[in-house]
């Protein structure tokens, strides 16, 4: 009996031990997340303002919106009208964002949140996905922020954005079935990369910005850095 509460003992106490370095990792990532995220890099920006871009969140995950048609990009000929359930062409804007696969296709809602998927999606394990919507009009508001920048900058940003997508050998864009659970203008495709809790798709939108010479945090996780840099 009282070896059994040595060893009682012993595992609470590397529990224990255990459980505090966790929570001191989590808190040092949040405060880390805070300081660098206030950090903006390409502040004094002087570029001429040709046209128009913004980001739009739902609440945590971040989208980077374009006009499908400029004369620096056309996305409608990689992003295909036809690979949406609705095939409308009768569309303005594309919404694009990256991240992982199962989170996109399991979780469509908050109220679908699946723990294992989350857990996995952070740990860096499993494929990732970029997910389009295709818009008619665009609205700003305290979720969606508008972006001016110079044509040069809008080829710098799609140059970055269409790097992330997976190609078939004739340099198509690889689409993923949409599940039923999404809006008839949505598509999926293959993408490179795997989110980790270190780069989000919070922070594959900031460093699209970057890209860009754009303002955008020094490295952030969340959307509030991102937000707040474009603040009116």
């Amino acid at each position: 009996m009282t070896k059994n509460l040595l060893v009682t003992k012993k595992f609470f106490k590397i529990s224990g031990k255990c459980f505090l370095v966790f929570l001191f990792l989590i808190g040092l990532y949040f405060l880390c997340a805070g300081i660098f995220s206030s950090v903006i890099v390409n502040k004094n920006q002087s570029q001429s303002k040709e046209t128009v871009v913004y980001i739009s969140t739902n609440g945590f995950h971040t989208d980077i919106v374009m006009p499908v048609k400029t004369e620096m990009m056309d996305w409608s000929e990689k992003i295909n009208f036809s690979d949406t359930k609705s095939g409308d062409s009768n569309q303005n804007f594309v919404a694009v964002g990256w991240g992982n696969r199962d989170f996109f296709i399991n979780i469509p809602s908050w109220s679908e949140l699946n723990l294992s998927i989350v857990v996995k999606a952070g740990l860096g394990l499993g494929e990732s996905a970029i997910h389009t919507g295709f818009l008619k009009n665009v609205r700003e508001d305290e979720s969606c922020r508008k972006i001016e920048l110079s044509k040069s900058q809008y080829i710098d940003l799609a140059n970055f954005i269409e790097s992330y997508f997976k190609k078939d050998s004739l340099g198509n864009f690889i689409n993923i079935p949409t599940p039923n659970t999404y809006g008839v203008s949505d598509a999926f495709y293959e993408a490179k990369g795997r989110l980790t809790l270190f780069y989000t798709c919070n922070t594959w939108v900031n460093s699209a910005l970057k890209s860009a010479g754009l303002r955008s945090c020094l490295w952030t996780p969340f959307k509030r850095g991102l937000f707040k840099i474009f603040k009116e």
